[in-house]
């Protein structure tokens, strides 16, 4: 009947933007079993299905998948943050000294750390929204900068972490990043990227700020023609990106043991790449926290089998390089609203 064709392609339409929806969920089911297929054996066992293994996929991304998450709120208003791996080590460095050098607590640590992201990103979301500086200039100089704070902070070099009681060490409570927990299983950095990824979930599902932000991406003009506070919005957008960069980087320092101002180099891209195949459009708008951490699960899962499988490192690049560019290609596919 001609008068069931709208019917039938507004179910159409429907079923394809649930399939870009869930792109990313479609995208780590079909790595986790090209994983299991492919994976190496030894007596038998599927060595990538292992607990140890799986429980080190999720402690590798935890950094990542931190970063990214941070990132998809700012992501979602159409921006773009590229200081956050130089965040990241700068908050490594900057935990490194202030427990060994300068006697801090691990409380007193995290919250001056975590206070230092809070303001690089503070200041950075305010040179965008209010000087209307691109977000792609404001934080390459951002790059720079961080970096350039976290060598004069350490000296140019690396500051190891040494726990114990006297000086010029660091309290053994901060220790316990590097550690597993429930039964030696599950890395302790894995619980706080879990942790981080609730709290981001359902704030974005359940407050105002969340509307606020879809809309800003969707269209910013008539966003604020509609009484939203643009300019707040996108400064708690970089303030958010800060903060979980410089969390992360808390979590580098207590799994390395040291704070080097090169760390974070280039996890920019990974956070990033993580947001992209997770299904977040770069112009803003769409996408999801939830996708991301699939994202970071997908590019951690390939990184895996591939290492499992002594794939070169440079094929290993162009592999996940090739990933990251088809995730794009695809939400260009994506119907328009």
């Amino acid at each position: 009947m001609p008068g069931d064709l709208p019917a039938q392609r507004s179910k159409r339409t429907d079923t394809v933007e649930t399939l870009f929806k869930f792109q990313s969920f479609f995208g780590l089911v079909a790595v986790f079993i090209a994983a299991v297929i492919f994976s190496p054996r030894n007596d038998g066992q599927i060595l990538f299905l292992s607990s140890d293994n799986l429980f080190n996929i999720v402690r590798a991304v935890s950094e990542i998948g931190i970063i990214a998450i941070g990132l998809t709120f700012v992501i979602l208003i159409g921006g773009i943050d590229l200081s956050v791996g130089s965040v990241l080590g700068l908050a490594a460095v900057g935990s490194a000294v202030l427990m060994v050098n300068s006697g801090y607590g691990v409380l007193a640590t995290v919250v001056v750390v975590l206070l230092a992201g809070i303001v690089f990103g503070f200041m950075q979301g305010a040179a965008v929204a209010l000087l209307g500086v691109q977000a792609f200039i404001v934080t390459l100089a951002g790059l720079q900068i961080a970096r350039g704070l976290a060598r004069m902070w350490s000296g140019g070099e690396t500051v190891q972490i040494s726990y114990g009681d006297g000086p010029g060490q660091a309290p053994m409570l901060f220790s316990l990043l590097g550690e597993r927990t429930f039964g030696g299983v599950v890395p302790i950095p894995a619980l706080i990227f879990a942790a981080v990824a609730v709290i981001a979930i359902l704030f974005l599902r359940s407050s105002a700020y969340s509307r606020h932000l879809y809309a800003i991406g969707g269209n910013e003009k008539a966003a604020r023609l509609s009484g939203v506070p643009v300019n707040r919005v996108k400064i708690i957008a970089f303030v958010i990106a800060g903060f979980c960069a410089a969390l992360a980087g808390i979590v580098h320092a207590g799994q390395l043991n040291a704070g080097s101002p090169n760390d974070g180099t280039a996890y920019e891209l990974d956070g990033i790449a993580a947001v992209v195949v997770g299904g977040t459009s770069l112009a803003g708008g769409r996408g999801s926290v939830i996708g991301t951490i699939a994202g970071a699960l997908l590019l951690g899962i390939l990184n895996n089998i591939l290492s499992l499988n002594s794939v070169n490192t440079d094929l290993q690049l162009l592999i996940k390089g090739l990933v990251i560019v088809a995730a794009a290609a695809l939400q260009r596919l994506r119907p328009t609203a």
